[in-house]
């Protein structure tokens, strides 16, 4: 992640320079971004963990999950082509402006994360619990901190981090519509697996609490 966030705060990292020409290299740039979404999408869903229980305990999910998307995450962050096509530039106070923007986005993740209680990246929790006899508790539906704003603050601090940047470049451009457009779908597939899993008490959450925009007061 502390790459990734390098990558959207600096740019691409000039690290493998493949030679594609300017539309090859976007459409090189697309495949990547979609690689990312569907490893990191699929394996999040109920159906996809249930089949992947069959072979592998579920204690062991959270940390190949974290693997599989830093694995991923990495390649598209060495891989990635930049372009030469500048569109638009900040400058002058409009770019301390967004940069500002962009270490408040920041802390915005630091507050949905603290929100959630537990934090495990790694997934490395569930590995313990085996060991100490005890079995993995089921989830807990808690709402509090950033969660009484909106329903996705991650998200939501994601897709502004992704378009404060600067510099507007092709390649840039079609990592900030791509990305935002894959976030936006993410949370109708996530929250299709938390009404499964906390039912009415999650539809009544969706009809108190905005998706990704704070528009309503707590």
């Amino acid at each position: 992640m502390f790459l990734f966030g390098v990558f959207l705060f600096f740019g691409p990292l000039p690290l493998v320079r493949m030679g594609y020409s300017e539309p090859v290299a976007l459409a090189w740039d697309g495949l990547l971004s979609l690689v990312f979404f569907g490893q990191h999408s699929s394996m999040l869903r109920r159906g996809v963990r249930g089949q992947l229980a069959r072979v592998i305990p579920a204690h062991y999910h959270g940390a190949l999950y974290a693997i599989a998307s830093g694995v991923v995450l990495i390649a598209v962050v060495v891989l990635w082509q930049p372009s030469s096509v500048l569109l638009y530039a900040f400058e002058g106070s409009s770019r301390w402006l967004v940069r500002g923007l962009f270490l408040l986005a920041m802390v915005g993740m630091a507050w949905g994360t603290l929100a959630l209680g537990t934090f495990d990246p790694l997934g490395l929790a569930p590995l313990r619990v085996p060991e100490r006899g005890e079995r993995i508790s089921p989830p807990k539906l808690v709402i509090q901190g950033a969660y009484q704003w909106v329903r996705h603050p991650l998200y939501l601090f994601s897709i502004l981090m992704i378009w404060c940047y600067p510099d507007i470049t092709a390649d840039r451009l079609l990592f900030d519509v791509l990305w935002t457009a894959w976030i936006y779908c993410a949370t109708y597939l996530e929250e299709a697996d938390l009404v499964a899993e906390f039912g009415e008490a999650y539809r009544d959450y969706q009809r108190k609490v905005p998706r990704l925009i704070p528009w309503r007061s707590r």
